[in-house]
Formats: C-alpha cells, sequence, structure tokens
C-alpha cells in the first residue's frame, strides 16, 4: 500500500507542477513516457497544454499515425514539425554523441513551435530510470532549458506504466522506444536507406507477434534481440525460416540473434572502447 501511495503521490505532485507553469508544450512521441505526461499536462491545463511532434526518418512512421490519432481522441491541439537530421552537421557521421547533435536539431523546432504559441515552457518526457544509461541528448535538455517534469517528481517507468493503466491508456503495455539511429553501431554511417531498412525489419517482428525487440544493424549483418521469453518463438522453424528470408529481401546479407537477449542501449557496450 505504501508504494501504490507514494505513487499517486508523485502524479498529484505532477498535476501540481504543470498547474504552476501555466502554459505548457510537450514533446511528444507517442511513447509509454510522453503519452503519460501529455494526458497529465492535459488533464490539469487543457488547451493551454500542446503537443508537438517531430516527423522524420529516425522515427518510425506508426509512431506519428499513433500520435495524431490519440491526440485526436483526446482534444488536443497537435503540431507536426519536419526535422531532417541527416541533414545536421555531424549526425549521418554517428558520432557517440550523436544523439545530442539530434536533439538539439529537434527541441530547436519545437521551441520554435512552442513560441508561435505563446508558450515558453517546453517538456520532454525522459524519467529517472533514463539516468542509469548513456543518454547524450540530455545535455542538449539542458542547454536549452527543456523541462522534464517526470524526473522532477521521480517517477519511475514501472511508476508511469502502472499510472498510465489507472488512466486508461493504451501505452501502458507499450514497448519501450528508441529512435530508429539508435540500431547503428557507432561510427556507422546513418542513410536513409540504412533506417528503411530497420524500420522495415522492425514492423515486420511487431507484426508477427513479437513484443520488446530490436534490429541492431552491424553493416551487412542485423542482430536482433528479442526478449527472452520470445526465444523460443523466434527459433520456431517456420518463423525462423521467415524472419531470414524477409530480412534479407530487406537488404540484410546476415541476419543472427542476440542471445543477451533485449535490453536498452546496447550499443553503448561499445563505448568503453571508443574515445568520448
Amino acid at each position: 500500500m505504501g508504494t501504490e501511495q507514494n505513487t499517486q503521490e508523485k502524479l498529484e505532485r505532477l498535476k501540481r507542477y504543470f498547474s504552476e507553469l501555466g502554459k505548457v508544450a510537450i514533446a511528444y512521441s507517442s511513447g509509454v513516457d510522453s503519452t503519460f505526461m501529455l494526458k497529465a499536462a492535459h488533464d490539469v491545463l487543457r488547451e493551454n497544454a500542446i503537443a508537438v511532434t517531430a516527423k522524420a526518418d529516425v522515427f518510425p512512421k506508426r509512431e506519428l499515425e499513433e500520435a495524431e490519432a490519440f491526440c485526436r481522441a483526446e482534444g488536443i491541439r497537435h503540431f507536426v514539425v519536419p526535422v531532417v537530421p541527416l541533414e545536421v552537421e555531424g549526425f549521418a557521421e554517428n558520432p557517440p554523441e550523436r544523439c545530442y547533435i539530434c536533439k538539439k536539431a529537434i527541441f530547436d523546432k519545437i521551441v520554435d513551435i512552442a513560441n508561435t504559441q505563446g508558450i515558453h515552457c517546453v517538456a520532454e518526457g525522459s524519467n529517472v530510470d533514463d539516468l542509469k544509461d548513456y543518454r547524450p541528448g540530455m545535455k542538449a535538455v539542458h542547454e536549452m532549458g527543456i523541462l522534464s517534469p517526470l524526473r522532477e517528481v521521480e517517477l519511475t517507468k514501472a511508476e508511469i506504466r502502472i499510472l498510465s493503466k489507472d488512466l486508461g491508456l493504451a501505452t501502458w503495455e507499450k514497448p519501450s522506444l528508441a529512435c530508429l539511429a539508435s540500431r547503428f553501431a557507432y561510427g556507422e554511417t546513418i542513410t536513409e536507406e540504412k533506417l528503411l531498412m530497420v524500420e522495415k525489419a522492425e514492423q515486420f517482428l511487431l507484426d508477427m507477434g513479437f513484443h520488446q525487440m530490436r534490429v541492431r544493424m552491424h553493416g551487412q549483418m542485423a542482430r536482433i534481440e528479442v526478449a527472452v521469453e520470445e526465444f523460443s518463438f523466434l527459433m520456431e522453424e517456420e518463423n525462423r525460416v521467415k524472419i531470414l528470408e524477409t530480412l534479407r529481401k530487406i537488404g540484410f546479407i546476415y541476419v543472427t540473434m542476440d542471445l543477451a537477449g533485449y535490453r536498452t542501449g546496447s550499443m553503448n557496450e561499445t563505448l568503453s572502447k571508443i574515445s568520448l
């Protein structure tokens, strides 16, 4: 009961936080965290809470469609802003600080939209668990004065899922998301063609019924990460052959399964060997 009460108290603190802001623009990706945050902000501020979603090759198209559908259903003012990270200097080369380069370009556009609406507070959806991984994008958040309400009230991913379920949000059990650029080994050049290959491969696995997964790209090789409990499903002969054939048609020459299973930020495991 104590833990449940503590989670509810954090929700009340979040509502007070938004109430004190008065107006806010939410950087909205349609993921678990940003959907919950947008819902909480809109419940408190109504028309003074807007959503801004970046439309870019580094994000799956399905996420933009889900963002638009959610905002329509909730009556939330929604702005979609085109961003082309591949045209931002330094991004395509995929250095360890790639996320910083991308986030800065995206938040520049979101801040511009917010300002046109007379809103001077922009919020992003990272939670306290995100502090455990290497996230250079947070440097851009700090530099640009972007707010992080979920971290401010110390909400964890597990708590956000619980509260999302209580609020009737379909995203409460949605798999964790990350931009498609995170599927590439640092130093491997990112191109529009490669992003599309990864998006198609992951969409295929989702359509097959896999829940939490990633397709990491290493040159001509696809390294598939799925939850350990889904290993047997992947290795059923019919599924194994179907995955192999489909990913080869998409453009991969080699297709492998990672025996460590799905985990966030697996590309960061190489950082100790890279001079940051």
